[in-house]
């Protein structure tokens, strides 16, 4: 037996001894466990997930799921022929560093690589938690309670007009619903986006029969009585019918167990991880939307609530745990984020981190159903949102990834490929 495959055998062995354990049972965690295996991984893995269902993908459920055109939406992973072991219903509460022990609801669970990936939980409305016909959008049984009341064409008041309350103002109209939404802020998407890209959208939502109400904060929701709806007050004294009130003001990493563990969490309470996805914590990494990064590319920590961010970061932590035995070195993590939103009939992509671009440009009329942004630094494209021009988003994807730089003139001719405006 050569030298070389001895070797490969002894990290066989090594690996089979360890034992990686995730937490979070959603995209993130899901293509973790995954990507172990694809890469060779031959130690044990269990998957933990909080919620009694087999692990599911959340997209579907501001749509399919929500207007009953799909009953599910369970990944498509035969778990056991990949040797991983789910723990479902099963949910963290802490970790002990020296022992390297995840405590659970159904008691300790020793690891020798962790890796956290709960995701983010919707943040309540103030003062409405408990309050009957007032419901949030981010789990299956979400989208199960909320699907008979669209059937049933209530008046619904969507609270927040950014993504995910246009995507459920989306679903309701197209159920016959009469809906409003209150936006506290002067245009949707205002965390987002700038205000001259996020002003045209505003359109949209009377184009497609909704309301949108900004400006307008939410002093109290008051349930209403047998047979009768319950009413939203607004600060400024109105009072919207409501058959229900859905709200989507944001998510926040879903951390709070991680309270007094060790792990060092940022200020949005997200896991701080490094360029290689790992923690503060020794053999704890961190994926998904319950983590920041830092970002070469940017220049900053991101942090990125988006499926596409916990598809890619997996591969980045299964590569360093694998590593870890090789003696590889630790693969960096950097992506272009990149997100999508289905909304009033048209189909919104966004690439890139704009924050600190220098430039702005426009392909296309805002008030059209076609057009894109591209923000530029130092006529490098760093960004682009495109709304109906996904050729725009495959090619400018690609050019933020090599770093191109661009002609601004030509840049902004939506008639010529964008690729064709690089340098």
């Amino acid at each position: 037996m050569s030298e070389q495959t001895q070797e490969r055998a002894r990290e066989r062995e090594a690996d089979a001894e360890r034992r990686v354990v995730v937490v979070g049972a959603g995209m993130a965690g899901v293509q973790t466990a995954v990507a172990l295996r694809e890469q060779g991984f031959t130690g044990t893995v269990t998957l933990i997930g909080a919620e009694p269902h087999q692990p599911y993908d959340r997209p579907p459920l501001s749509k399919a799921v929500l207007l009953g055109t799909a009953e599910g939406s369970a990944f498509d992973v035969d778990f056991e022929a990949l040797g991983i072991t789910l723990r479902l219903g099963c949910e963290a509460l802490g970790v002990r560093q020296g022992a390297h022990v995840l405590d659970t609801s159904a008691g300790p669970v020793p690891y020798d690589v962790l890796v956290l990936a709960t995701g983010a939980e919707p943040i309540r409305l103030p003062g409405s938690e408990g309050v009957p016909g007032v419901h949030l959008l981010r789990t299956l049984d979400d989208a199960e309670r909320l699907r008979p009341v669209l059937a049933r064409q209530h008046d619904i008041v969507v609270v927040g007009a950014g993504w995910i309350g246009a995507e459920f103002a989306t679903a309701a109209r197209e159920a016959g619903c009469a809906v409003t939404v209150v936006e506290a802020a002067g245009r949707p998407l205002a965390d987002a986006l700038p205000d001259e890209v996020a002003a045209p959208m505003a359109a949209w939502y009377a184009d497609a029969g909704a309301v949108l109400r900004t400006h307008a904060r939410v002093e109290r929701v008051e349930p209403g009585g047998p047979g009768e709806p319950g009413h939203v007050v607004l600060d400024d004294g109105s009072r919207l019918p409501a058959g229900a009130v859905v709200v989507g003001i944001g998510a926040r990493p879903a951390t709070t167990w991680l309270a007094g563990s060790g792990v060092d969490l940022g200020a949005h309470g997200e896991v701080l991880a490094d360029d290689r996805l790992r923690t503060s914590m020794p053999d704890v990494y961190a994926v998904g939307d319950c983590a920041s990064f830092p970002s070469g590319r940017y220049g900053e920590r991101l942090l990125v609530h988006h499926w596409d961010n916990a598809l890619q970061g997996p591969r980045t932590v299964a590569e360093n745990v694998i590593g870890a035995t090789t003696g590889e070195a630790p693969a960096a993590y950097d992506p272009v984020p990149y997100f999508w939103s289905e909304q009033f009939g048209r189909f919104v992509q966004y690439a890139g981190h704009h924050t600190d671009a220098d430039t702005t440009l426009w392909r296309g009329d805002p008030s059209g159903p076609a057009w894109t942004v591209c923000w530029l630094r130092e006529d490098r494209l760093v960004a682009l949102l495109a709304v109906g021009r996904p050729r725009d988003l495959a090619q400018g994807r690609r050019l933020i990834q090599a770093g191109a730089t661009m002609d601004p003139r030509l840049l902004a001719d939506p008639a010529r490929p964008l690729k064709a405006a690089a340098a």
